[in-house]
């Protein structure tokens, strides 16, 4: 109630549906998200960092949307189509039941991939159900006006760098920029709108009821086909496989990269400024996608990661803070300038808005260990990696050896300076341990004598300047006693036993200080300030984090009570954003890859303690 009422009081703007209100469809080149409401208030198109043409979840006034939904008090749920991500809201009324299908057909790489296709299937399932729909597009995030040309059946919104189509099987009336409509389905009755790109390589194509019908069956079954290949049959498999499939959402099939999240600016913080735009590649959050999804089977999308890594990401491109980028646009760019956008009021009046990321320019060490582990297991469990590939690992566990022990921003990308973070020498750890894994196995040319000796010496750097006698813990950084969740990796990275003394106090230590009934914060940012203003909520990959490292120290009672706790976190439809707030709403970007992908580690980890 307290989320209801926020909404509904939310200074200076129109009332916002909630964060967690929302799914997700998409075409792996783009998504868009669907409020319960059956309004789409945010879609990028043709890509997922391209300019919105939907962007109400942003501005409700100037952002634009496509409203469907009845004209008469309703009650709405929103559901899967099972083992799709084909999305149905449902609206029951006094008179009779409706339905809106939505779904966005996955094509191959022909000519016809350019079409984007949305489509918005209505039906009357039970009596009869009066609708509405109304397209306002606002182009490059509401910047660009547009005009507008009814033609028959169809719309034609025309900006200077962009034109959508749409096509309805009910006649469309201009009101002003939009496009909108008034009609009345009876039980079995149906209607069919999409939206299309335009453009001189677009040839127009309407889409009928039965055209409509075999695109939705043919979206279903490519969705149940890809779903088929895993391997899961765990005790969670439902939010398992939800999770497998949202990340499958956040990846670019041109390239192979996957998305942090398909959005930007939804605030950490109601009203504060920690809105960022998370619509690229992190090497971090994508190598650890690679082994959520190579741990269900789906090795078609690590490979597809692995050409990425090696057609864009070279060791040695001339970057002054080392060989990589921590996060590249999804067509391999390297150039991510932010900037504020004045004109939108930001999500419940969240402002800045922002496009781009300042943060490809920090030096964060840890991604190293993230890349390499995740090279390591697909070698391991899916297929050898190249000469070639092999050849780009051992430039930079070079580069690694040479400049573990430098300062970074750290995992958090902390705008307060660079410090030694004990999570940035972990991973550095874990990148020289695993290649040299790799080169034992099988058999690979490396310079094992210099990469045991930087091994080594990170990990009694580690234990001897990383732990507090103060707090009987290990701690966020060197010369400071603040805890830091990202030291849950230490025993899933295989750095220390699990049920060694200084971890089992570390794990004490970090319940006490960040922990609220499951829920894990990152740190404190008053204790350790990050160099930006306000609080935040818990940390959603840290909760989860949290499951494994209690599994791993032999408290799987207590690690099945945290992952159940978790499971409720989650929206309807088993989504989860970035952060939960202090009264449960979802905070942050929507949805988070990050999330998704610790939950598949957790699940999977915690079934095979439970046995």
């Amino acid at each position: 109630m307290a989320e209801q009422l926020f909404y509904q009081n939310a200074p200076g703007s129109p009332r916002y549906l909630p964060i967690a209100e929302h799914g997700l469809i998409g075409d792996l080149r783009s998504v868009a998200l669907v409020g319960s409401n059956g309004t789409i208030d945010w879609y990028c198109s043709p890509s997922f960092d391209a300019p919105s043409v939907f962007a109400a979840v942003l501005d409700a006034e100037r952002g634009g949307f496509f409203a469907l939904a009845a004209t008469v008090p309703a009650r709405t749920k929103q559901f899967y189509f099972p083992d799709t991500n084909v999305l149905i809201t449902r609206f029951y009324t006094d008179e009779g039941v409706g339905e809106v299908q939505d779904f966005m057909p996955v094509t191959d790489g022909s000519g016809e991939c350019e079409r984007h296709r949305l489509i918005r299937r209505v039906l009357c399932v039970r009596g009869t159900v009066p609708f509405r729909v109304r397209v306002a597009p606002r182009f490059n995030y509401g910047a660009d006006p547009h005009t507008l040309r009814l033609l028959g059946d169809t719309a034609l919104f025309e900006s200077a760098a962009k034109s959508l189509l749409l096509t309805s099987t009910v006649a469309l009336e201009s009101d002003g920029p939009d496009a909108r409509a008034d009609f009345k389905l009876a039980e079995g009755e149906s209607a069919v709108f999409a939206l299309d790109q335009a453009g001189e390589d677009i040839a127009p194509r309407g889409c009928a009821r039965a055209e409509a019908q075999r695109q939705f069956e043919a979206t279903v079954c490519y969705w149940r086909r890809w779903l088929h290949q895993s391997r899961y049959r765990g005790r969670w498999r439902e939010m398992v496989h939800r999770s497998a499939l949202t990340l499958k959402l956040l990846t670019y099939a041109p390239t192979g990269a996957i998305v942090a999240a398909p959005t930007t600016s939804l605030p950490e913080q109601f009203g504060g400024e920690r809105n960022w735009d998370y619509r690229y590649v992190w090497i971090r959050d994508a190598a650890f996608a690679v082994y959520a999804l190579l741990r269900l089977g789906f090795s078609s999308e690590a490979a597809a990661f692995m050409k990425f890594v090696t057609t864009y990401i070279s060791p040695g491109d001339g970057f002054a803070s080392g060989p990589l980028q921590i996060m590249y646009g999804i067509d391999g760019r390297c150039d991510l300038p932010e900037r504020e956008l004045t004109h939108l009021e930001g999500h419940c009046g969240s402002a800045p808005v922002r496009v781009g990321n300042d943060a490809a320019g920090q030096l964060q060490l840890d991604i190293y260990g993230a890349l390499i582990d995740s090279i390591y297991l697909y070698d391991k469990w899916a297929e050898p990696i190249s000469s070639g590939q092999w050849d780009d690992v051992t430039r930079l566990v070079g580069w690694v050896c040479d400049h573990w022990d430098q300062p970074d921003e750290g995992i958090w990308e902390t705008r307060g300076g660079r410090k030694n973070f004990l999570y940035s020498r972990l991973m550095c750890w874990v990148a020289i341990e695993r290649a040299i894994r790799l080169a034992n196995r099988r058999g690979l040319p490396a310079d094992l004598p210099r990469w045991r000796q930087s091994r080594d010496t990170i990990y009694r750097w580690i234990m001897d300047r990383g732990w507090s006698e103060r707090r009987g813990a290990f701690v966020q950084h060197e010369g400071g006693d603040v805890l830091d969740a990202s030291l849950l990796m230490m025993p899933l990275a295989k750095f220390i036993a699990p049920t060694d003394p200084k971890w089992l106090s570390t794990l004490d230590a970090l319940t006490e200080d960040l922990v609220s009934d499951s829920l894990v914060y990152r740190y404190d940012p008053q204790a350790s300030p990050d160099g930006l203003r306000g609080d935040e909520g818990t940390f959603s990959i840290c909760s989860f984090w949290y499951v494994e490292a209690l599994v791993r120290a032999g408290r799987v009672d207590e690690a099945r009570l945290a992952f159940e706790k978790m499971l409720t976190y989650a929206n309807h439809l088993g989504l989860y954003a970035e952060e939960i707030g202090r009264t449960g709403e979802q905070q942050g970007n929507f949805p988070q890859a990050f999330t998704h992908l610790s939950l598949i580690s957790a699940a999977f980890n915690l079934d095979r303690a439970l046995g």
